[in-house]
């Protein structure tokens, strides 16, 4: 099975809300983020793509981990996913490659969304859990 590695963002506002875009040709909404370049760090990518994503410099917060889940866009793929909960130093606007940004009410996710694995696996259950708590 093919392989992609990317650092992706975890970007929570102060209405319990999460960040996710959609790029252009795609149907899932997804995090932040994006492939490494080579001999990049997953830290420099992760900062370089909220950039150019959102056009808003990032801080990290905290290195959640490292995940492996399906690509969402490429069949037969694993994505290798290195996340990180960052916060935004300004608002974000839709940049590059990205179609649609919205925030989702981490206290009432549809049904019908149609959100990445890793969106839906890993983030959801995190920012729940982690965010949850602090309320």
């Amino acid at each position: 099975m093919k392989c992609i590695t990317v650092s992706a963002a975890v970007i929570v506002n102060a209405q319990q809300q999460i960040l996710l875009v959609r790029k252009h040709n795609t149907a899932f909404f997804m995090q932040v983020g994006g492939k490494l370049e080579p001999n990049e760090s997953a830290e420099a990518a992760l900062l370089r793509e909220v950039e150019e994503e959102t056009g808003s410099t990032a801080t990290i917060q905290q290195f959640i981990g490292r995940f492996e889940t399906a690509a969402a866009n490429e069949a037969n793929h694993l994505l290798v996913s290195y996340l990180y909960w960052v916060e935004l130093d300004q608002v974000p606007q839709i940049q590059a490659e990205i179609a649609e940004l919205c925030w989702l009410d981490l206290a009432a996710i549809p049904e019908q969304a149609l959100l990445a694995p890793l969106t839906k696996e890993i983030v959801i259950p995190w920012c729940q859990q982690h965010f949850s708590a602090m309320a």
